[in-house]
């Protein structure tokens, strides 16, 4: 039976903590690798049980977050990123029940060959083992990321932020909950009750060989700090510069609702559109009622010299505006030369996370989607369709932009690795 941890703000030594934090992660990660997938799925079932049932602690977790946070003078994209309400937490609860539907990828055969010499060798997926996910302002993260971690066979490690620490601490002890009403390990699911930044150094340096990849769900400061400090592999983005480019035959109306949706259905989500391009040879019709609906729907614009011209309300963009994610009701706006003249832009300044076109062409649509060097590329729809849940993926524990392994929406198969089965009938080599 798992002994609780005492808190670690009362420790006597962090270090030995968080090693015995590790040592418990890896012993779970052998019993997870073996579950059967009928077992897990009743686990995030009750799980997604808890958390409805934990409503009122959950609210009352939160609010002391979101009063701490509003005393710190947060700004309304940060307080709307930490907020829970029951809406919040239904998607939650659901969004754990669509996970323990998908398809248990442990075990899976995703090719089989046979050799010449009538030996057979399979590709099988496996765990990663165990994965170490340190996040800041977003509690549901808390649950996304141990739903998908223990679906994949994986014992996780949540190190969520200070902004979050009550809101985290109330949702994980509705995971461990769920992991003991089937007779799972506890520290299936552990959180570093701490807030103590030292402890995220000590998981980047892996816990002595405990921690198999570490993935950071946060800002450009956390994520770069993770890049540069860590000491094994990481899935990663360093922030969300998405841009929407709207070519000369693309739908007004079309356009104009992208382009609102992009930008300010969450401002706060790395999906969120920060930059509008808009095709030179559409300036005439396009430029102005774009420019317009986004100001009166309370966004920001800054612009060149042609989105100025376009409404006098624009603001002046500088060089700095371009590379820019603000996660606010702010965007920059510019005009380009046709999809050529996009994707230079993008390629200069973007971040390789989502890059949407809007256009009835055909041929510029797959021009766009084949050069647009990013992890997802849109046609005719909102970037913030960035979402592993918008993906069928039941959910996503971050966004890679990385090459290696994992790249979009990190759920339920990304958090899988592979081993050969290769099954003979007494061959031998010559």
């Amino acid at each position: 039976m798992t002994v609780p941890l005492k808190s670690i703000d009362q420790a006597d030594d962090l270090a030995t903590t968080m090693q015995d934090i590790g040592r418990r992660a890896r012993a779970a990660a052998r019993v997870l690798a073996l579950a059967e997938a009928a077992r897990k799925n009743a686990a995030l079932t009750a799980m997604a049980a808890a958390l409805r049932d934990a409503r009122t602690t959950l609210l009352a977790a939160n609010a002391e977050d979101i009063k701490a946070a509003r005393a710190d003078g947060a700004a309304a994209a940060f307080i709307d990123r930490l907020t829970l309400d029951g809406k919040r937490i239904a998607a939650m609860a659901a969004g754990l029940e669509a996970i323990a539907a998908l398809p248990d990828p442990i075990g899976a055969v995703t090719e089989r060959w046979t050799r010449p010499n009538g030996m057979t060798i399979e590709r099988v997926r496996t765990p990663l083992g165990v994965v170490g996910v340190i996040y800041e302002s977003r509690p549901n993260v808390t649950a996304d990321a141990g739903a998908l971690c223990l679906k994949a066979g994986n014992a996780v490690i949540l190190r969520g932020g200070s902004d979050s620490f009550h809101s985290a601490r109330a949702i994980h002890a509705a995971l461990v909950a769920g992991l003991r009403a089937v007779g799972l390990p506890e520290d299936a699911i552990q959180r570093v009750p701490t807030r103590d930044r030292a402890a995220v150094g000590m998981m980047l340096a892996g816990l002595n060989g405990a921690i198999d990849v570490i993935v950071p769900r946060g800002g450009k400061s956390l994520v770069a700090r993770v890049q540069n400090d860590a000491r094994v592999p990481v899935f990663a983005h360093l922030e969300g510069v998405c841009h929407v480019y709207v070519d000369k035959a693309a739908d007004l109306a079309m356009a104009r609702d992208i382009v609102i949706n992009a930008k300010l259905r969450r401002t706060g989500i790395c999906g969120a559109a920060e930059t509008l391009l808009v095709d030179r040879a559409a300036a005439a019709t396009h430029l102005a009622p774009l420019i317009a609906a986004l100001i009166d729907a309370g966004c920001e614009v800054r612009g060149d010299a042609a989105v100025q011209a376009a409404d006098p309300r624009a603001k002046a963009a500088s060089e700095s505006d371009w590379p820019t994610e603000y996660l606010d009701s702010i965007i920059a706006a510019k005009v380009v030369d046709g999809v050529d003249g996009a994707i230079a832009h993008i390629e200069r300044y973007g971040s390789h996370h989502t890059d949407a076109i809007v256009t009835a062409d055909a041929a510029a649509a797959t021009k766009f989607l084949a050069e647009v060097d990013s992890a997802i590329v849109a046609h005719n729809a909102s970037t913030q369709f960035a979402d592993g849940g918008e993906f069928g993926f039941g959910g996503e524990i971050g966004i890679s932009t990385g090459r290696m392994h994992a790249r979009g929406p990190v759920g339920v198969e990304q958090l899988t690795s592979f081993k050969y089965r290769i099954h003979g009938s007494g061959q031998t080599r010559p």
